[in-house]
Protein backbone atom coordinates (compact mmCIF):
# COMPACT_ATOMS: atom_id res chain seq x y z
CA UNK A 1 0.00 0.00 0.00
CA UNK A 2 0.99 3.57 -0.69
CA UNK A 3 -0.62 6.48 1.11
CA UNK A 4 -0.63 9.84 -0.65
CA UNK A 5 -1.44 13.21 0.90
CA UNK A 6 -1.67 16.35 -1.23
CA UNK A 7 -1.28 19.91 -0.02
CA UNK A 8 -0.72 23.38 -1.41
CA UNK A 9 -4.01 24.11 -3.11
CA UNK A 10 -5.86 27.39 -2.71
CA UNK A 11 -7.24 30.48 -4.38
CA UNK A 12 -4.99 32.37 -6.79
CA UNK A 13 -5.51 35.12 -9.32
CA UNK A 14 -5.08 34.49 -13.05
CA UNK A 15 -1.40 34.63 -13.95
CA UNK A 16 -0.37 33.57 -10.46
CA UNK A 17 1.50 30.51 -9.24
CA UNK A 18 0.98 27.63 -6.84
CA UNK A 19 3.06 24.63 -5.84
CA UNK A 20 1.29 21.41 -4.96
CA UNK A 21 2.98 18.76 -2.87
CA UNK A 22 2.22 15.07 -2.53
CA UNK A 23 3.79 13.20 0.36
CA UNK A 24 3.97 9.42 0.02
CA UNK A 25 4.30 6.76 2.67
CA UNK A 26 4.10 2.99 2.72
CA UNK A 27 5.70 0.90 -0.01
CA UNK A 28 8.84 2.07 -1.72
CA UNK A 29 8.07 5.40 -3.30
CA UNK A 30 10.74 5.12 -5.93
CA UNK A 31 9.11 2.06 -7.51
CA UNK A 32 6.23 4.09 -8.88
CA UNK A 33 5.64 6.59 -11.59
CA UNK A 34 3.95 9.56 -9.97
CA UNK A 35 1.22 11.47 -11.70
CA UNK A 36 -1.04 14.45 -11.23
CA UNK A 37 -4.62 14.47 -12.47
CA UNK A 38 -7.39 17.01 -12.08
CA UNK A 39 -11.15 17.05 -12.16
CA UNK A 40 -13.33 20.09 -12.67
CA UNK A 41 -17.03 20.11 -11.76
CA UNK A 42 -19.06 18.20 -14.31
CA UNK A 43 -15.99 16.97 -16.15
CA UNK A 44 -14.03 13.75 -16.25
CA UNK A 45 -10.75 13.35 -14.44
CA UNK A 46 -7.93 14.33 -16.78
CA UNK A 47 -4.21 13.74 -16.88
CA UNK A 48 -1.96 16.69 -16.05
CA UNK A 49 1.62 15.45 -15.66
CA UNK A 50 3.72 12.45 -14.67
CA UNK A 51 7.29 11.63 -13.74
CA UNK A 52 8.84 8.22 -14.34
CA UNK A 53 10.41 6.24 -11.52
CA UNK A 54 12.92 4.68 -13.92
CA UNK A 55 14.71 7.69 -15.35
CA UNK A 56 12.92 10.75 -14.02
CA UNK A 57 11.44 11.45 -17.43
CA UNK A 58 8.44 13.77 -17.46
CA UNK A 59 5.44 14.26 -19.70
CA UNK A 60 2.56 16.69 -19.67
CA UNK A 61 -0.88 17.36 -21.02
CA UNK A 62 -0.76 19.84 -23.89
CA UNK A 63 -2.94 22.23 -21.92
CA UNK A 64 -0.28 22.71 -19.22
CA UNK A 65 2.95 22.21 -21.14
CA UNK A 66 5.31 25.13 -20.60
CA UNK A 67 3.39 26.35 -17.55
CA UNK A 68 3.51 23.39 -15.14
CA UNK A 69 6.54 21.44 -13.94
CA UNK A 70 6.50 18.10 -12.13
CA UNK A 71 9.47 17.01 -10.06
CA UNK A 72 10.17 14.61 -7.24
CA UNK A 73 12.42 14.41 -4.20
CA UNK A 74 12.97 10.71 -3.53
CA UNK A 75 14.77 11.41 -0.26
CA UNK A 76 11.60 13.10 1.03
CA UNK A 77 9.17 10.71 -0.70
CA UNK A 78 7.48 13.75 -2.19
CA UNK A 79 6.40 14.79 -5.67
CA UNK A 80 5.60 18.38 -6.57
CA UNK A 81 3.63 20.21 -9.23
CA UNK A 82 4.79 23.77 -9.83
CA UNK A 83 2.01 25.66 -11.58
CA UNK A 84 2.76 29.01 -13.19
CA UNK A 85 0.72 31.36 -15.37
CA UNK A 86 -2.46 29.89 -13.99
CA UNK A 87 -5.70 30.32 -15.90
CA UNK A 88 -9.33 30.10 -14.77
CA UNK A 89 -9.64 26.86 -16.73
CA UNK A 90 -7.04 25.30 -14.43
CA UNK A 91 -9.61 25.40 -11.64
CA UNK A 92 -10.17 21.84 -10.42
CA UNK A 93 -9.49 19.36 -7.68
CA UNK A 94 -5.96 18.08 -8.20
CA UNK A 95 -5.09 14.50 -7.36
CA UNK A 96 -1.75 12.84 -6.87
CA UNK A 97 -1.43 9.22 -7.99
CA UNK A 98 1.12 6.39 -8.00
CA UNK A 99 1.25 3.60 -10.53
CA UNK A 100 2.87 2.18 -13.63
CA UNK A 101 2.65 5.40 -15.60
CA UNK A 102 0.96 6.75 -18.69
CA UNK A 103 -1.87 9.21 -19.20
CA UNK A 104 -4.76 6.95 -18.25
CA UNK A 105 -6.12 7.03 -14.72
CA UNK A 106 -6.53 3.25 -14.67
CA UNK A 107 -2.75 2.84 -14.78
CA UNK A 108 -2.53 4.32 -11.30
CA UNK A 109 -3.34 2.18 -8.29
CA UNK A 110 -3.02 4.67 -5.45
CA UNK A 111 -4.65 8.07 -5.12
CA UNK A 112 -4.61 10.97 -2.71
CA UNK A 113 -7.70 12.72 -1.42
CA UNK A 114 -7.28 15.75 -3.69
CA UNK A 115 -6.62 19.43 -3.15
CA UNK A 116 -8.72 22.27 -4.54
CA UNK A 117 -7.15 24.82 -6.86
CA UNK A 118 -9.26 27.84 -7.76
CA UNK A 119 -8.05 30.45 -10.24
CA UNK A 120 -10.20 33.54 -10.09
CA UNK A 121 -9.98 37.30 -9.82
Amino acid sequence: QVQLVESGGGLVQPGGSLRLSCAASGRTFTRYTMGWFRQAPGKEREFVAAISFQNGGTYYADSVKGRFTIFRDNAKNTVYLQMNSLKPEDTAVYYCAAGTGGRRHYNYDYWGQGTQVTVSS
